[in-house]
């Protein structure tokens, strides 16, 4: 009898497994605008040499990339280095593929802790861009981690950013499409 019952849903697993969609996507990404309406900042340090350290937090429901984006672009920043914990509700992370050159897309479903969290911010096209890394945990304390591509926060993400007096900016690498950083640039 229990053969019976299990059997079938063996096969439900394996099929899901087999026949699930892979997706991979190219360098480069929209960050969606306005998706962070709980985040809140607040200036902890600001030395005369033009050095601040922020404390940025982001609450349910809060977009990660869109929030940090939109507090690179309202305080100017040219340059700055964070990390940071929480937790989300979803995510979807990535790790590049060279031979297909694109990211294969991790999918995290379900809530999740974030255990490491680590980024910077630099210059792109006149713009600040927000690179992050991160991995999250999940209840059966499985970890996945990659670039984020997309989060969702639940209940709060607490980031540490600190920004640094000069610019630092990025150009794209025509063999990847990456924008990379260039320590020699000055524009």
């Amino acid at each position: 009898m229990l053969k019976k019952l299990l059997l079938p849903l063996f096969i439900l697993l394996l099929s899901q497994h087999l026949f699930a969609q892979e997706e991979y996507v190219k360098p480069g990404q929209t960050i969606a605008k306005d998706a962070a309406p709980g985040m809140k900042v607040k200036l902890l340090n600001e030395t005369g040499k033009g050095h601040k350290v922020y404390l940025v937090v982001m609450n349910r429901g809060d977009d990660i990339l869109s929030g940090l984006t939109a507090f690179a672009e309202k305080y100017n920043i040219g340059f700055a280095h964070f990390t940071g914990l929480g937790a989300v509700s979803s995510a979807r992370l990535g790790c590049y593929d060279r031979d297909r050159q694109m990211y294969h897309i991790i999918p995290v479903k379900g809530q999740a802790e974030t255990v490491s969290f680590i980024g910077n911010i630099a210059t792109f096209n006149g713009k600040p861009t927000v690179h992050v890394h991160m991995a999250v945990a999940q209840s059966d304390g499985l970890v996945r981690g990659g670039h984020l591509f997309q989060a969702n926060v639940w209940p709060t993400l607490e980031v540490v950013v600190t920004v640094e007096p000069l610019s630092i900016y990025k150009k794209k690498e025509n063999d990847t499409g990456f924008a990379l950083t260039d320590p020699d640039l000055n524009q």
